[in-house]
């Protein structure tokens, strides 16, 4: 295991922006205050470090809208917002609805119920795709594979799981056992038997390696994959997942989509899986179902799933909360007021011309692809791609850098054309200094 000293490899890359790098370094000491360097080492002294997180890259003392804003009152245009921020940060609609939540009912434990989580039940349920209608919520993306897991070994009688190999489903044991990261993996001993994991599929795959490994194992209880790779912006064909469907139906597997960073209108529909018109037997949801203001998150079933009554599939103690719920559906509330699907869909398409018209006049840029406002640039090397992430931070953007070399452009729904035209100049103008 290597050590903070030790110089990071290419493999150190392959989930996220360092937070140990020599360039994470250099732009601290060009950026951060004293007051803030001495934020940064109560936090550092306080927190358990971790990859990716802990130590810090700075203070944060508010954020409004597209807005990050520091300590040293720098505000970035936020393209990653760790995917909760489709409706903007602190939407006043979310804000307000979760303010009068608290004067009315501020939390309700599990044997009781309430109107706001019954009504994002019902709501949520009408706006899944297919036959999806039974709901259960718990406060975050990980608790809610882990509901999916469960209902599928109950429904199916099997433990066994096909997912992607470098997939994120959750940082819990069994979320990792079935996700593919080696960051989240590695060095941790035994984690779940039976979980197998094929490579990410090509744009011209065929299923032919699920196929092969739920003819040969006769007893797969689920599927689970990202109906497109929220990170580094991959998306299968439609054939792939109408085959993948047919696979699970024919061996009796279920097909469980992670929709936790995609859902809510990220690629332009309320669920990426509509865009390929297949149905899974459970969709799974969160990061933005609370507005970036409450931890809330949902498994949507379908209904004749509806089969364990005398067993715990959540049991958290937020199960029905009804400050997520409220929140919650004040953020669809504003998806659908500000017509954020087709916004997505419009800016996205055209911000995509953008950048592939830039890919044209920088050589570091190999690939640019994208979904709504699911957008990924991929350059030439990590090195590369580290060197614009702090040109941009130092510039006012802020993005996310997956798989070492593709930097992750998710903006908010709510981003106007302006707001666009300048994170994107800002990125331009980072590329062009490349060959300087």
């Amino acid at each position: 295991m290597s050590s903070p000293e030790e110089p990071l490899g290419q493999a150190d890359r392959t989930e996220g922006d360092i937070n140990l790098s020599d360039r994470r370094r250099a732009w601290q000491q060009a950026n951060v205050d004293d007051a803030t360097r001495e934020t940064l080492a109560r936090d550092s002294v306080a927190f358990l470090h971790q990859s990716l997180s802990t130590p810090c890259l700075t203070e944060l003392t508010g954020c409004d809208g597209v807005y990050l804003t520091d300590a040293s009152g720098r505000r970035y245009i936020d393209f990653h917002g760790n995917s909760v921020h489709q409706i903007g940060h602190a939407h006043p609609r979310v804000v307000e609805a979760v303010k009068r939540q608290l004067d009315e009912l501020a939390f309700c434990p599990r044997r009781f119920t309430n109107q706001p989580a019954i009504a994002l039940a019902e709501r949520l349920a009408k706006l899944a795709p297919g036959n999806l209608a039974k709901v259960l919520f718990a406060p975050g993306g990980t608790a809610a594979i882990g509901i999916a897991l469960k209902l599928a070994r109950y429904a199916t009688g099997r433990h066994k799981t096909i997912s992607m190999r470098d997939s994120f489903h959750g940082a819990s044991l069994d979320a990792i056992s079935v996700g593919g990261e080696a960051l989240f993996r590695d060095g941790l001993g035994p984690l779940l038997p039976g979980c197998f994991h094929v490579a990410w599929p090509s744009a011209e795959a065929d299923a032919e390696a699920i196929e092969k490994i739920v003819v040969e194992e006769g007893d797969i209880g689920a599927v689970i994959a990202e109906p497109m790779r929220c990170t580094t912006i991959d998306r299968p064909p439609d054939a792939y997942w109408r085959r993948v469907r047919e696979l699970c139906d024919r061996h009796g597997a279920l097909l469980v989509f992670d929709e936790i960073p995609l859902a809510l209108g990220r690629t332009g529909r309320m669920f990426c899986c509509e865009h390929s018109g297949v149905t899974p037997d459970i969709v799974v949801l969160g990061k933005g179902l609370g507005g970036g203001v409450m931890p809330m998150a949902a498994a949507i079933a379908r209904a004749d799933l509806d089969i364990a009554p005398h067993r715990a599939l959540g049991h958290y103690t937020h199960e029905k909360s009804p400050l997520g719920a409220a929140a919650a559906l004040a953020t669809l509330d504003v998806i659908e007021s500000e017509n954020l699907l087709e916004r997505s869909r419009e800016l996205g398409a055209e911000t995509l011309e953008r950048l592939r018209e830039m890919q044209q006049r920088h050589d570091a840029v190999i690939g640019v692809r994208g979904l709504g406002l699911a957008m990924g640039v991929e350059l030439d090397c990590a090195d590369t791609a580290e060197r614009v992430l702090y040109d941009c931070l130092a510039n006012g953007l802020s993005f996310k850098v997956s798989a070492g070399t593709v930097l992750t452009l998710t903006p908010p729904l709510t981003i106007t054309n302006e707001q666009m035209a300048q994170a994107v100049d800002t990125l331009d103008a980072a590329l062009g200094k490349l060959t300087v």
